[in-house]
């Protein structure tokens, strides 16, 4: 008989503040996204603390009346980890820890925990070591005095490091190896790329948690794991697909996310040279979710920084089968409408008409709802690069429509 497996929820407040340029509309949307975030790294959110603020106070992000109740709080309920939802200095951590007897998190802390977990291949367990490391450097602290050489007195006179210069020597030179290691994996990657040849290469972007490795899974009937779960793929698959007789190749990327940690998007630009060397790119939006408009926001950012914003871009509105809107009865004269209250199609009518017709997709990938739609107009943006690229092979490919038309025939 199986046993059932006990699941272990570690204990967790989160932390955020509301300030001028933070609403608490906003605020209560990124706590949100860092309730999921614990959720994902195996914690359960106990309490959630905010406070108005002009901005973070320099020595303990929050003011000390709050820290005092934090601490209240985390000793009266056994709470083990603090997570805060900015990112702390390593003052603000060491001062933090200094009052609150318990792990202290920031935002990018517990990213770079849930990527550790979830990298699978030694290129992602080299990358997320390589952002570890350089978020840890700063944040060294003397734990040890056994080598402690700088005190003076007798039999201490003379040169010598501290415990702390030691470890921070072993932390840059561990920075550097692992520097190394991954420029000699992006010297085979490159090559792996370079020898897919000419065919032409689609990516899958978007915001964490949105259904790219399902969509994935639908067209390419390959098998990536799926889980609904922040960072479920870490690791970039790349899969041939062909839709009627048109081969292309398709690859699934890591999530994007608000708050992205700097260092990661640095470890990760090998990974996101899929992206970078696409000819065409799927962007998927789950539009069932409250901020999707935030999303493409964050997304459209990050492929600004890695230089990929003037690809060739079809917006994909995956998971309609779980969009719902907010309603208001007739006889409501008070409550205003939002885009909240917004059906598709009225979603349809306001800036993704300007999309254009054939870039805009409404899809639910799970349901395989338009998918019809989905697989034309993907074929005809890939066959379009593909005929640019060489003319003489038009005929072989010709509109999807007279596609169908020949297989019925």
């Amino acid at each position: 008989m199986l046993e059932k497996e006990v699941i272990n929820f570690e204990k967790t407040a989160i932390v955020g503040i509301v300030t001028q340029n933070q609403s608490e509309e906003k605020l209560n949307e990124y706590l949100d996204e860092l309730e999921f975030l614990t959720f994902t790294a195996g914690g359960q959110v106990i309490k959630r603390f905010s406070q108005k603020m002009e901005r973070p106070n320099p020595k303990t992000f929050v003011g000390t009346g709050k820290i005092e109740e934090i601490n209240l709080f985390v000793k009266e309920n056994d709470i083990s980890t603090l997570i805060f939802d900015d990112e702390l200095s390593p003052s603000q951590q060491k001062n933090i820890s200094k009052i609150i007897d318990c792990k202290i998190l920031d935002r990018t802390n517990l990213i770079l925990d849930i990527f550790a977990q979830r990298a699978e291949t030694s290129y992602a367990r080299t990358q997320v070591e390589l952002a570890q490391c350089q978020y840890l450097l700063p944040r060294l602290s003397g734990l040890w005095t056994h080598l402690e050489r700088q005190k003076g007195g007798i039999g201490m006179r003379g040169p010598g490091e501290t415990e702390i210069e030691t470890d921070r020597r072993i932390v840059r030179d561990r920075i550097s190896l692992l520097k190394d290691k991954i420029k000699t994996i992006d010297k085979q990657m490159s090559i792996q790329r370079s020898n897919r040849g000419a065919m032409v290469r689609v990516a899958l972007v978007g915001y964490t948690n949105v259904g790219k490795s399902t969509l994935m899974n639908a067209i390419g009937k390959s098998d990536v794991f799926v889980e609904n779960k922040l960072f479920a793929t870490l690791d970039t698959t790349v899969r041939k697909v062909v839709i009627k007789n048109l081969p292309f190749l398709l690859s699934d990327t890591v999530g994007f996310i608000r708050k992205l940690p700097t260092q990661l998007v640095d470890s990760f630009k090998s990974t996101l040279d899929e992206v970078r060397e696409a000819d065409l790119l799927l962007h998927v939006v789950d539009i069932s979710h409250a901020d999707f408009e935030d999303h493409i926001e964050s997304v459209n950012q990050t492929l600004l920084e890695i230089k990929s914003n003037d690809k060739p871009t079809i917006m994909v509105f995956n998971k309609i089968d779980a969009y719902k809107h907010l309603t208001i009865d007739e006889d409501d004269l008070i409550t205003e409408k939002t885009r909240r209250h917004y059906t598709l199609e009225e979603w349809k009518q306001t800036w993704m008409s300007n999309v254009g017709q054939d870039n805009a997709l409404f899809i639910s990938a799970t349901q395989k709802e338009n998918f019809e739609e989905f697989r034309e107009i993907v074929y005809e943006a890939v066959r379009q690069i593909h005929i640019t690229r060489f003319p003489y092979n038009k005929f072989l490919y010709p509109d999807y429509k007279d596609a169908i038309e020949k297989e019925e025939e």
